[in-house]
């Protein structure tokens, strides 16, 4: 699983036609120790409705084609969860209600 910034949004009118309906999300992955993005962007399949600035785990590869929204779909990466909290050594680094 990798954490990341939901930074924007892809539309794609022509696609796969398994992908009907999915929305897709453009990702910055982050340093979870400064919450910066490291500008290594990917797009993902929204699998929980996230929205702008929230930030998700997302995985990659096979595993992201086992969820209820991707199965059977041709995907590579897909939003698995939407983070409440980031605590290192005591101290919260993010807070979604503070965000």
């Amino acid at each position: 699983m990798v954490l990341a910034k939901v930074i924007g949004t892809v539309v794609s009118a022509h696609k796969e036609e398994r992908l009907a309906g999915v929305r897709f999300l453009l990702l910055d992955k982050i340093n979870p120790a400064t919450m910066q993005g490291k500008g290594d962007l990917v797009v993902a399949i929204d699998g929980l409705d996230a929205g702008p600035g929230e930030i998700v785990f997302f995985v990659a590869g096979s595993s992201a084609r086992l969820t209820a929204v991707t199965d059977g779909k041709p995907t590579d990466a897909t939003i698995i969860a939407i983070v409440d909290n980031i605590e290192i050594g005591g101290k919260y680094v993010y807070q979604k209600d503070k965000a």
